[in-house]
C-alpha cells in the first residue's frame, strides 16, 4: 500500500510538471516571434530581423534562445507526458504567434518547429531511457540545425544567418544541461518514471 501511495504522488508530481513544461514549451514560440520583431541589439531594414551577438563577430535573429529553449523543453514534455502532446503544444505556439507576428514568420516559425521536433523526436525517443542527457543534446544539436535551415529559409529566403542560429541555439541547449542532470537525479530520488 505505501508503495502505491508514493508511485500515485509520483506521478502525479510527473504529471504536474509536465504541463508546467507543455506551458513553458507552447510559450517560447509566440515569445521568439515577437523577439525577432522587437528585440535586439540591431534591427535589419526593411522587414528583417532583430539580432543579437551569438559568439564574436556572430549575429542571429534574437528568436534563438527561445527555440535553443524550446529544444529543450519539448524533451521533457516528452519524458513527462509522452510524445502526442509536443505537437498540439507546436500548433497552439502558432495559434499564439498569430497574435504578434507577422504571417509570413508565423509559418515559418510553425513549420520549422514541427519538422525540427520531429527530428529531435527521432533521436531523443531511442537515446532517453537509457542515457537522458546524451538524448537531449544528441537530440536537440539535430533539431536546431533543421529548425535553424527550415526557419530562416521560409522566413528571409536567405541562410545568412545560419551560424548564428546554430551557434545561440546550442548556447541555450547547454546552459539547460545541468538542469537536465539535477532533474534526471531528482526523478530517480522521487520514483518518477518517464511517460
Amino acid at each position: 500500500m505505501e508503495g502505491r501511495i508514493v508511485n500515485s504522488a509520483a506521478e502525479r508530481q510527473r504529471v504536474r510538471e509536465g504541463v508546467v513544461f507543455l506551458v513553458l514549451f507552447a510559450l517560447t514560440i509566440p515569445t521568439a516571434n515577437w523577439l525577432i520583431g522587437h528585440a535586439g541589439t540591431a534591427c535589419v531594414e526593411p522587414h528583417g530581423p532583430c539580432v543579437i551577438p551569438v559568439a564574436p563577430g556572430v549575429l542571429a535573429p534574437s528568436g534563438v534562445t527561445m527555440v535553443g529553449v524550446a529544444l529543450v523543453l519539448r524533451d521533457l514534455v516528452q519524458r513527462r507526458l509522452g510524445t502526442g502532446l509536443s505537437a498540439l503544444a507546436i500548433l497552439c505556439g502558432a495559434a499564439i504567434s498569430a497574435l504578434v507576428a507577422p504571417p509570413a514568420l508565423v509559418v515559418a516559425s510553425a513549420v520549422a518547429f514541427l519538422l525540427s521536433e520531429f527530428a529531435d523526436l527521432a533521436v531523443y525517443t531511442p537515446l532517453a531511457r537509457r542515457r537522458l542527457v546524451a538524448a537531449v543534446i544528441a537530440s536537440s544539436c539535430t533539431g536546431l540545425v533543421v529548425d535553424s535551415i527550415v526557419f530562416l529559409w521560409l522566413a528571409f529566403g536567405s541562410l545568412e544567418f545560419l551560424l548564428g542560429q546554430v551557434v545561440g541555439k546550442a548556447w541555450m541547449v547547454l546552459l539547460s544541461i545541468p538542469f537536465v542532470i539535477w532533474l534526471r537525479r531528482r526523478d530517480a530520488r522521487l520514483g518518477i518514471r518517464p511517460a
